[in-house]
C-alpha cells in the first residue's frame, strides 16, 4: 500500500478505535449534528493559514490544519458506516468515480479548445448525472450552498451563469456596470429610502462580486485580506497610541490618520517575507530594561520585515508574523533591572537582495547608528536592548 493509503487507512483506524467501545467517551456522544460547528470552525481555520501563506508564512501550518478538515470528513464517514449508509471508501471512490466522469478530455477521448471548453463540458455532464438520478434537468444554478458567505455565493453564480454563455462579453462591459449601479446606489442615498438604498447596496456588492471573477480575484479573498490589512493597520495605530501614553478615544480623527498612513507606508516599503524557516520554535522571550525604547524601535521596524504589532499585557510588547511571536518584558532582578541587559543574535530571512538593501536605508534614516554593517546580501543592526540581528537574503 502507498504511504497516502497507509496513512489513510491509519486515520480511519484511530476514528474506528474512538467510537468504539472503551474509546473516547466525548467522540462517542457526537451526531452530525454536533459536528457541524466543528467542521464550519475548521474549514476557516483552513481558509486563514492559506492567507497566512499568500503573505510569505510557512506551510507547515496549512497541512496541520488541512489534517484537522481532513478528521471531520473522515469522523462524518465513520457515523454514516455506523449506520450502514455508506464508508470512508465509498467517499473516495464517488470523488474519484466523478472527477474521471467530468474530465473526458484526460480520461477520455474528448479534446477541449480551452479551459472555458472545458467548464461548459462540466455543466453539461453535470446536469446529465442529475437527470439520470432525480429525472430532471435542474438549474445550472444548483449546488451553491444558500448559507454560503453571500460574496462568495454572488461570484459562484454568476460563474455557474457565464459557462451557458450568459456573461458581459469583456470587462469593460462589467465596469461600466458598476457605475450604472453606484449612479443608482447615490440615487437612493438621496432618497434616504430604507428598502431602495438595501436594494441598490446590493446590486452594488453583485456587480463587483462579479468584476472580480472577470479579475480572478476572488473577492472573497480580496475582502479577506482588505480586513487583515485593516486589522494589522489599525492595531498599530493603538500601539503607537499606547507609546504616546493618549488613551483609548482620546485622540482626534487628524491624529490616528497619521499614524494609519505610516503604518501604511511601512507596509508596503518592503515585500512581505517568501518563506519563513520551518522550525518549531513558537516564540522568542526577551527580558529588557526598557520595555518602552523597545516599542518604539519594533513599532517602527516589525512592519519593515513583514510582521505585525500583537496586543500585550500592559508592560510588554509582542509582535508577529504568523508563525513567530517576539515578547519583549522587564528584566528581572533584586531592583527590577538587569545592568547587562540582553545579549543574543538572531538572524531573519530575506526574500530578496532589494528588501535588505530597503531595510538598510530606511534604518540608517530613521535610527542613526543602528547598522552595524553585515554581508552584501545581509544587513546587521543593533536594537536598544543590546540585541544583534541580521536580515540576510
Amino acid at each position: 500500500m502507498s504511504t497516502i493509503g497507509a496513512e489513510l487507512e491509519r486515520l480511519v483506524g484511530i476514528m474506528n478505535r474512538l467510537r468504539a467501545d472503551g474509546g473516547c467517551p466525548w467522540d462517542r456522544e457526537q451526531d452530525l449534528r454536533s459536528m457541524r460547528p466543528y467542521l464550519v470552525e475548521e474549514t476557516f481555520e483552513v481558509l486563514d493559514e492559506m492567507d497566512r501563506v499568500a503573505y510569505g508564512g510557512p506551510w507547515r501550518s496549512l497541512c496541520e490544519e488541512l489534517g484537522d478538515l481532513l478528521f471531520q470528513i473522515v469522523f462524518h464517514a465513520q457515523l454514516a458506516t455506523e449506520k450502514g449508509e455508506f464508508t470512508m471508501a465509498d467517499v473516495c471512490r464517488a470523488v474519484s468515480d466523478k472527477l474521471e466522469s467530468r474530465h473526458p478530455h484526460v480520461f477520455g477521448e474528448r479534446q477541449v479548445r480551452d479551459s472555458a471548453e472545458v467548464l461548459f463540458n462540466w455543466a453539461q455532464i453535470k446536469a446529465e448525472e442529475k437527470k439520470r438520478k432525480t429525472g430532471r434537468v435542474g438549474s445550472v444554478l444548483d449546488g451553491v450552498p444558500t448559507a454560503a458567505p453571500a460574496l462568495a455565493r454572488a461570484e459562484r453564480l454568476t460563474e455557474k451563469a457565464s459557462r451557458m454563455g450568459f456573461d458581459w462579453p469583456d470587462v469593460a462591459g462589467v465596469r461600466a456596470k458598476l457605475d450604472e449601479e453606484l449612479a443608482e446606489l447615490d440615487e437612493a442615498i438621496a432618497s434616504k429610502d430604507r428598502d431602495a438604498l438595501e436594494h441598490e447596496l446590493g446590486d452594488v456588492l453583485f456587480s463587483l462580486a462579479n468584476l472580480g471573477r472577470f479579475l480572478r480575484t476572488p473577492p472573497e479573498d480580496a475582502l479577506r485580506m482588505a480586513i487583515r490589512r485593516f486589522t494589522t493597520r489599525f492595531q498599530h495605530i493603538e500601539s503607537a497610541l499606547q507609546a504616546e501614553g493618549v488613551p483609548l478615544g482620546g485622540a482626534t480623527l487628524e491624529h490616528m490618520e497619521r499614524h494609519w498612513q505610516t503604518a501604511k507606508a511601512a507596509e508596503k516599503a518592503l515585500p512581505p517575507p517568501a518563506s519563513l524557516p520551518r522550525a518549531p520554535l513558537t516564540a522568542l522571550r526577551f527580558s529588557v530594561r526598557d520595555v518602552a525604547a523597545q516599542r518604539a524601535f519594533w513599532d517602527a521596524v516589525a512592519p519593515l520585515i513583514g510582521w505585525h504589532v500583537v496586543q500585550a499585557p500592559p508592560g510588554e510588547a509582542r509582535y508577529g508574523d504568523g508563525a513567530l511571536l517576539l515578547v519583549f518584558s522587564p528584566a528581572e532582578g533584586p531592583d527590577g533591572a538587569n545592568p547587562e541587559g540582553p545579549r543574543g543574535e538572531l538572524t531573519l530571512g530575506a526574500p530578496s537582495s532589494r528588501s535588505v538593501e530597503r531595510l538598510r536605508g530606511l534604518l540608517e534614516a530613521s535610527h542613526p547608528g543602528a547598522v552595524q554593517g553585515g554581508k552584501p546580501t545581509g544587513v546587521r543592526f543593533q536594537d536598544p536592548a543590546g540585541l544583534v540581528w541580521e536580515y540576510t537574503a
